[in-house]
């Protein structure tokens, strides 16, 4: 029986690379098995190019809860169908941001944004290439930069983290208090445990007071285990990454995000490994404050019951 060559570690650096692959390779051909069936209202579904909704790698539907008019970021957009979805239901006075950080993703969905734009009749997508843990770092503004100024010696790598820092200082990719709603379909649990706490942070960082996250993702009944942890293709599978619940439920009040509300829940689950279930789980949170003026559908409910109509 062979056995599957386990990560050294489960630095950042690792982790992410292991997912790139696998998402690479999923971008150029449609892998199943990284995916659970979700379902979409087809409203807005005709717009979409049937390459970019067959490469669909997600757990939920976030889009289902924006409004026209916001201004949206979807972490780990990959070939584009919450982008695209989103910009339909936002509208051409509303913006959506696509955030990937695996190239052939974003070639997909760059290709299809001329198609989609054409046939919903205005253009108000773009995608950028990052990590969703470093949101103020644009890995293509870094990369034409190393083009221009290749690193030889040790006062080249010197001058590579000053330009990486200035980047986030000066042209961050997206900025403090410029998002409406941050939205992400099973991505979150892609990332390097050492990062989640960041990520989360980045979170709160980018969305305007007021404004919400709502994320899709899969989540555990049980801590994973170390063992499962370095399964390279139970990361890329939505394992190996995903938060038990509880802990899921309170990175978001730990990264400063409030009244947190259940939107959707797997009720079966959607993998069992190791006797641990994974599930889906979409949830809505806020960055404070929201004030009573403006409670309203998406807002969280008041000490009063007022608000909160979400779900």
């Amino acid at each position: 029986m062979e056995t599957r060559q386990g990560l050294p570690d489960l630095a950042p650096e690792t982790v992410a690379g292991a997912v790139a692959a696998t998402y690479a390779a999923g971008a150029r051909a449609v892998q199943p098995e990284l995916c659970c069936p979700v379902e979409y209202d087809p409203k807005w579904l005709a717009a979409i190019p049937a390459e970019v909704l067959e490469r669909d790698y997600g757990c939920g539907d976030p889009s289902r809860w924006l409004r026209p008019g916001e201004t949206v970021l979807d972490l780990g957009s990959g070939g584009g169908k919450i982008c695209f979805i989103a910009s339909q239901v936002v509208g051409p006075e509303g913006r959506v941001i696509g955030v990937d950080m695996t190239p052939d993703m974003l070639e997909l969905a760059r290709r299809a944004r001329p198609e989609v734009a054409r046939r919903v009749g205005w253009d108000n997508v773009e995608f950028r290439r990052g990590r969703i843990e470093d949101l103020a770092l644009d890995l293509e503004k870094l990369e034409e930069w190393l083009i221009a100024h290749p690193v030889r010696d040790l006062a080249g790598y010197s001058a590579l983290l000053a330009e990486t820092e200035r980047l986030r200082r000066e042209e961050p990719m997206v900025p403090d208090d410029s998002i409406d709603v941050v939205v992400s379909n099973c991505v979150l649990n892609l990332v390097a445990p050492g990062a989640k706490e960041r990520l989360f942070a980045e979170l709160h960082r980018v969305l305007r007071p007021g404004g919400r996250a709502v994320i899709s993702d899969i989540v555990a009944s049980q801590p994973v285990p170390a063992e499962l942890q370095r399964d390279p293709e139970l990361w890329s599978g939505c394992i190996s990454g995903a938060l038990e619940e509880g802990a899921f439920r309170r990175a978001f009040a730990a990264a400063g995000l409030d009244g947190l509300r259940v939107l959707a829940r797997g009720e079966e689950p959607w993998r069992v490994v190791a006797g641990i279930e994974f599930r889906s789980l979409t949830v809505a949170a806020w960055k404070p404050p929201v004030p009573v003026e403006a409670a309203s559908c998406c807002a969280p409910p008041t000490a009063g019951g007022g608000g909160g109509c979400c779900g």
